[in-house]
C-alpha cells in the first residue's frame, strides 16, 4: 500500500508540475501575443483535456479579436478616404463660388455676365447642398436606429409611381424605358418610403449613365422578388462593378459634376436596412442593378 501510496503521489505531482508549466508556457505566449511580438496562436505540449478545451477557447477569442481588429481598420480607412473624398468634393464647387463672386465684385461687368456668373455660383452653391443632403442621409441610414416600418407593398404599382416622376428626364435624354412589370399584383413586405428611394436612385443613376436604353423589369421567383433596372454603359470594367456602392466612387469619370458618388451608397443601405439586398452585373456592356427581397 505504501509503493502504492507513493507512485500516486509521484504521478500527481508531476502531473501537477507539467501542467503548471504548460500554464506558464501559455501564458509568455499570450503575452508574447499580446505585446505584438508574435502573431501564431497558443498551442500545447503537454496535452490534458481541460487544458485543451482552454485553449482551444483562447484560440477561438484570438481569432475573434484579430477580426475585429481588422474590421476596425476597415472602417478607419473608409472613413478617411471617406472624409478626403467630402473634403474634395465640397472644395471644387466651392473654389468656383468664390472665384464668380470676385468676378460679380468688378463694376465692369455687364447685366448679361452678371446674370451669367450668378447662374454659375446658383449651381456650385445647388451641388454643395446636394453633396451634405446626401452625406447626412448616408449617415442617418447607417446608424443603429434608423426608423423602418415594414409593410405590404405593391412593387408593380410603386415602380410606375416613380417611373411617372422622371418621365420629363427621360425625354430630355431621349431614353424610352423599356418596362418588363408582370399585370399580376407582385407583393413584397419593406419600407415604401426606403423602397421608392431605392428605385428613384437607381434609375437617377440610369438615367445619367446610360448610353443607350434603359430597361426595368420585375421578376418573381420561388423564393424571391427581383427588381432588374439595366442600362447600356461605356468603359465599365469588373472593377468598377466591385466598388460602385462604395461611398463617393464614380465609374464614370467624365460626370464627375453630375454626382455625388452617394446614390448607390444610400440605396445599397437601405436594401441592407430591410433585409433585402442590391448587387450590379455587367455583361456585353449592359449594367444591371438588381434588387432583391425574400417571400
Amino acid at each position: 500500500m505504501a509503493v502504492i501510496s507513493i507512485v500516486i503521489t509521484v504521478v500527481v505531482l508531476t502531473r501537477n508540475f507539467l501542467l503548471k508549466r504548460e500554464i506558464k508556457r501559455a501564458e509568455k505566449q499570450l503575452n508574447d501575443l499580446n505585446n505584438n511580438k508574435t502573431d501564431k496562436k497558443v498551442d500545447l505540449i503537454f496535452f490534458d483535456k481541460d487544458m485543451e478545451k482552454l485553449v482551444k477557447e483562447i484560440n477561438i477569442q484570438i481569432d475573434v479579436t484579430k477580426q475585429a481588429n481588422a474590421e476596425k481598420r476597415r472602417k478607419e480607412n473608409e472613413l478617411k478616404q471617406a472624409i478626403a473624398n467630402i473634403s474634395h468634393d465640397i472644395r471644387t464647387p466651392m473654389t468656383s463660388i468664390l472665384g464668380y463672386i470676385q468676378f460679380l465684385e468688378s463694376n465692369e461687368l455687364s447685366l448679361e455676365k452678371k446674370a451669367e456668373y450668378t447662374a454659375v455660383v446658383k449651381s456650385g452653391a445647388l451641388r454643395l447642398k446636394v453633396l451634405l443632403e446626401d452625406f447626412f442621409e448616408l449617415s442617418i441610414i447607417e446608424s443603429a436606429d434608423y426608423p423602418l416600418k415594414p409593410e405590404k407593398i405593391n412593387l408593380s404599382q410603386l415602380v410606375l409611381e416613380v417611373l411617372v416622376g422622371f418621365y420629363e428626364q427621360f425625354y430630355q435624354h431621349r431614353l424610352e424605358p423599356a418596362l418588363h412589370i408582370p399585370e399580376e399584383e407582385i407583393n413584397i413586405i419593406a419600407d415604401s418610403s426606403a423602397v421608392k428611394r431605392v428605385i428613384e436612385n437607381l434609375v437617377v443613376n440610369a438615367i445619367k449613365h446610360s448610353n443607350g436604353n434603359v430597361s426595368i423589369r420585375i421578376e418573381k421567383m420561388q423564393s424571391a422578388v427581383q427588381l432588374v433596372i439595366s442600362n447600356n454603359v461605356e468603359q465599365l470594367n469588373e472593377h468598377d462593378i466591385n466598388h460602385l456602392f462604395d461611398r463617393f466612387y464614380k465609374a464614370d469619370k467624365t460626370r464627375t459634376e453630375k454626382s455625388t458618388g452617394l446614390g448607390l451608397s444610400i440605396a445599397k443601405s437601405l436594401m441592407t436596412k430591410m433585409g433585402g439586398d442590391l448587387t450590379a452585373a455587367l455583361k456585353d456592356d449592359q449594367l444591371s442593378m438588381i434588387c432583391k427581397w425574400k417571400i
